[in-house]
């Protein structure tokens, strides 16, 4: 078999040139100006890249917000290899963006964001590193509050509302709504030496506070897209009424359970109305929450088990998808594990609990449905379920709840030593 040539993740990062900067924030802005939208600046006099600017991550919105409110400053940026396949190396490379493998701890990223932020640019990254799910805050590693502290510069966060209700990554129809960008600096170049990394990560954590949904219902923002709950029974999967799970199935405004029968109407204002009876959660982030303390109650009783047949694909570089065939995962409170056959030769990669603290998924991925990925230093490797339906966001709690699980009982035997 032919030698698989593997992303170069040390090259250094290009600042866009004149041409490719013009280029992409005029797109940005020909996007944006799709639809409304205000920026709200909060603690920004006198602010001057280089900085760090921290992103929510809901859809491609984020970025054409990211490339307009950071003008005139250049910009780098990091993004999955995944996207540099979709848009190309070619181009991405001289946009200034930096490939990353998800979820791995990658020396090189921290030596290009270095060299980015002494090149006098921002560098923007996307700290939950995946699309939130429910339009909620996703998971923030501790790990981002000593990184800055690291860096040194000033730290800003950008928080967009509007951006998830526009187009979920269970519902893919963009409905060009109202957008809010929040740039706030939470940490100036005067404080980054004082401040502990303790206090930099719960400035970030407060500043990254969002409920798009709640925001959607407060400002009144109307969404009467005639498909705007298709693809919900993904994230709500398991149904209140009788409490099934994977028997949620969704159309136009309404989203069913095959089960029980009960349904419910999601609203031109994003909340779910029972046709008939009691609506047990009216805001859909509650019904996510009820779902995951469900999850989390298994993981702490020890039954929570997941296992499927999967298809496997994967990713050496940004050239494409290297197909390898059927393989199997399972999942439980010891972590996780793939098995398959790879470039002809058996693989088996295994997670352990406090090696993952999160793990990405996409409803209906446009190269073959409902998937996984996991990656290694050198590989990505993308799982499709062939069995069992509706079960990545179950999964994705699991994923937390089993590290949060396990940080905590190492941090209790930590403290009886």
């Amino acid at each position: 078999m032919k030698k698989i040539k593997r992303f170069d993740f040390k090259k250094k990062p290009i600042t866009p040139n004149f041409f490719w900067n013009w280029l992409v924030r005029l797109v940005a802005k020909v996007g944006l100006n799709m639809r409304p939208y205000e920026f709200e600046y909060h603690n920004c006099e006198g602010l001057k890249a280089p900085y760090v600017l921290l992103s929510n991550h809901a859809s491609m919105v984020d970025f054409m917000v990211m490339e307009t409110i950071t003008r005139p400053y250049k910009v780098n940026n990091v993004a999955s290899i995944e996207v540099f396949h979709d848009y190309s190396e070619f181009l991405f490379r001289r946009l200034g963006v930096i490939a990353k493998r998800k979820f791995t701890h990658d020396l090189n990223l921290i030596r290009n964001i270095r060299y980015s932020l002494d090149q006098g640019n921002v560098f923007c990254i996307y700290p939950e590193a995946r699309y939130s799910l429910d339009g909620c805050t996703a998971y923030l590693p501790d790990s981002l509050g000593k990184m800055m502290k690291m860096l040194k510069v000033p730290v800003v966060v950008l928080n967009l509302k509007g951006n998830f209700v526009h187009c979920p990554q269970w519902n893919k129809i963009g409905k060009k709504n109202f957008i809010h960008a929040d740039l706030i600096q939470v940490v100036t170049a005067e404080e980054i030496e004082n401040l502990s990394a303790d206090e930099i990560n719960a400035r970030i954590k407060e500043a990254f506070v969002y409920d798009d949904f709640a925001w959607q219902k407060a400002n009144n923002i109307i969404i009467d897209h005639p498909k705007r709950a298709n693809g919900l029974h993904s994230l709500l999967y398991q149904c209140p009424h009788c409490k099934t799970e994977y028997k949620m199935y969704s159309e136009g405004t309404e989203l069913w359970c095959e089960e029980c029968g009960k349904r419910w109407e999601m609203t031109e204002l994003g909340e779910m109305k029972a046709k008939e009876g009691e609506t047990e959660f009216s805001h859909i982030p509650d019904w996510v929450k009820w779902e995951r303390a469900n999850v989390r109650e298994e993981v702490l009783n020890g039954t929570y088990h997941m296992e499927d047949e999967v298809r496997i694909d994967t990713m050496p570089n940004a050239r494409g998808f290297i197909k390898q065939g059927n393989g199997y995962f399972t999942h439980d409170v010891n972590g996780m594990t793939l098995t398959g056959t790879a470039y002809g030769k058996p693989f088996t990669v295994k997670k352990d609990p406090l090696g993952q603290d999160s793990i990405h998924v996409e409803y209906d991925y446009k190269y073959g449905g409902d998937v996984f990925d996991i990656a290694e230093d050198d590989e990505t490797y993308f799982f499709y379920p062939l069995n069992k339906r509706d079960i990545l966001t179950k999964v994705a709690f699991a994923v937390e709840e089993i590290y949060f699980m396990h940080r905590e009982k190492l941090i209790k035997e930590k403290g009886a030593k």
